[in-house]
């Protein structure tokens, strides 16, 4: 009996270690992840997105409040939103109240009576701000551009520098004796790389214009283009308007940029600004409308002032 009293004593622990012991799988700290990965099931389709619908929606409420059409005001007692046409005393708040707009003549000779009173130079710049309607229609716009042209009066005392491009020694030659500052081929493209030339003005004849492709990121505005009448084959041509013209551009909507000084007679002042709002009505074809919605005229010290562009529109925009 001693005997198989013995082996039993032996053989109950160790199924007791089998049977009442939860054995686990042993998973390290660095597999857990994984492990619970293989266990969940995987699911093989995309939930939809809510963030895209909400996007969609602003976009559309976007696109409704930028189509809202415009008050018209023209019958109404008050401009819609403000307090009245004009103030009735001296002192008031001006964001209720419509901007005053003076004839161009009065707003010039306001801005010099500013100049006077604040003790300012007398030949600071004068400039023009034109803010440009670039609709047309089936949603086409006007393409943003870069116009070059003769002011009747200059205010610049220095000639513009100008670096011709051309592979013929006999236009090179020409073109120095036009009033170009440098003329030469594509041995040129190193020097303006390394700022040993630099010019206001890059000109080029159409064959040359691939070997210059490097200077593309060096000159940016300044790269020689078709559109900007800065290429082509008349060479004394386009160095006798850019040496003494005046280039002004569109950013986004807008026209800023110097008519003037204001020490200049104000018959001047006002031919320059017909000038370049003759030039830049001229880009958008008449059936569609004006061009320029509205104009500022301020000197460097002094404030903007509304101006009455009408005066300067061709005759054909007058009566549409």
């Amino acid at each position: 009996m001693a005997a198989p009293s013995r082996s039993a004593l032996r053989v109950f622990p160790r199924c007791q270690s089998l049977f009442f012991t939860c054995r686990a799988p042993s998973v390290s700290c660095s597999s857990l992840a994984a492990y619970r990965q293989q266990q969940q099931p995987v699911r093989s389709y995309a939930a939809s997105s809510t963030k895209q619908k909400e996007k969609k929606d602003e976009t559309v409420q976007e696109k409704a409040v930028k189509e809202r059409k415009k008050v018209d005001d023209t019958n109404r007692h008050k401009p819609f939103g403000l307090t009245a046409w004009a103030p009735v005393d001296d002192v008031y708040m001006v964001r209720y109240y419509p901007k005053p707009v003076y004839e161009t003549s009065v707003a010039i000779e306001m801005l010099k009576n500013f100049q006077k009173l604040d003790f300012s130079p007398e030949n600071q710049p004068v400039y023009i701000n034109l803010r440009l309607d670039m609709k047309l229609e089936k949603k086409k716009k006007v393409d943003p551009f870069v116009s070059t042209i003769h002011l009747p009066h200059s205010f610049k005392s220095d000639i513009n520098k100008i670096v011709v491009f051309t592979e013929n020694p006999d236009q090179a030659r020409i073109a120095m004796e036009n009033g170009a500052a440098v003329a030469g081929g594509a041995e040129l493209v190193e020097k303006i790389l390394a700022d040993e030339i630099t010019a206001d003005f890059y000109l080029a004849e159409p064959d040359i214009v691939q070997k210059l492709l490097p200077l593309k990121n060096k000159l940016r505005k300044k790269f020689p283009k078709s559109k900007r009448g800065s290429v082509g084959m008349n060479i004394p041509k386009m160095l006798a308007l850019f040496k003494s013209g005046h280039e002004y551009m569109v950013e986004d909507i807008y026209v800023n940029t110097q008519v003037a000084t204001l020490d200049m007679p104000k018959e001047y002042i006002l031919e320059n600004i017909h000038a370049i709002v003759k030039d830049v009505a001229s880009h958008k074809p008449a059936e569609f409308g004006p061009l320029i919605e509205r104009a500022i005229v301020c000197s460097r010290s002094s404030e903007g002032l509304h101006i009455k562009i009408e005066e300067f529109f061709p005759q054909e925009e007058k009566k549409a």
